[in-house]
């Protein structure tokens, strides 16, 4: 099977490198990096590492994770393709256990939830693991789907991500998917993956107004979808 990887990429300069080089070698076909609007040497290090950089000048990690799949879709050969994040707060070297569901299981979708595996302390802000909860049992109510986590560590069928036609630029983009995939009775799975404190500061849960923000949209994303 030909897996691509996709992560989006905004100022993770000191990241970015650990994670490319620590996914397994010889897994996927290949990774790329989504520098988005970044001002920082993100770039540089990410082709250091050995990724392929697309350029994303537009913000929003929906818009990053848009543009890697355009790139993907030209390539016309993709059978499975992994989001992760670049602070290196996900463990790449997990990726395996998120790819086996599919392979073996024929899985359409794998979610890496960290509210299953093992977190560092601190890795997650209060308002965060509130607000997975909330969005979680929002989806559980509203489409009778169970999940545990909107986590971006994340495995799917490239056939079922062209089905469902993701559109959210920014912070709907992860529940937009999970969403969609409920509504069209997708086959999805969690498995737990592990969580540390990211490199650097969170561009999202870092601030107030990313925090805000981010909540306003992935419940209004939610109600949207019904």
């Amino acid at each position: 099977m030909n897996i691509y990887v996709v992560i989006p990429a905004f100022n993770e300069e000191g990241s970015i490198g650990k994670v490319v080089q620590a996914i397994p070698q010889g897994l996927v076909k290949e990774i790329i990096v989504v520098n988005n609007a970044s001002t920082d040497k993100t770039e540089e290090v990410a082709q250091n590492a050995g990724a392929t950089v697309l350029l994303q000048p537009q913000k929003g990690y929906g818009a990053a994770c848009l543009k890697g799949i355009g790139y993907i879709r030209d390539k016309g050969d993709a059978d499975i393709l992994v989001f992760l994040d670049g602070d290196f707060s996900d463990h790449p070297e997990q990726m395996p256990d998120l790819i086996k569901p599919i392979v073996e299981d024929d899985c359409d979708m794998v979610i890496g939830s960290r509210e299953l595996g093992a977190r560092e302390g601190g890795a997650m802000m209060p308002q965060q693991i509130f607000g997975n909860w909330l969005a979680t049992s929002l989806i559980k109510l509203l489409y009778n789907y169970k999940f545990t986590d909107l986590g971006p560590f994340r495995a799917i069928k490239w056939q079922k991500l062209e089905e469902i036609k993701m559109q959210d630029e920014d912070f709907g983009w992860t529940v937009e998917m999970q969403v969609k995939a409920a509504k069209m009775g997708f086959k999805c799975i969690e498995v737990p993956v592990d969580y540390r404190k990211r490199i650097g500061v969170s561009k999202v849960t870092g601030t107030i107004k990313g925090t805000i923000m981010a909540g306003y949209k992935i419940i209004w994303t939610i109600f949207k979808l019904l």
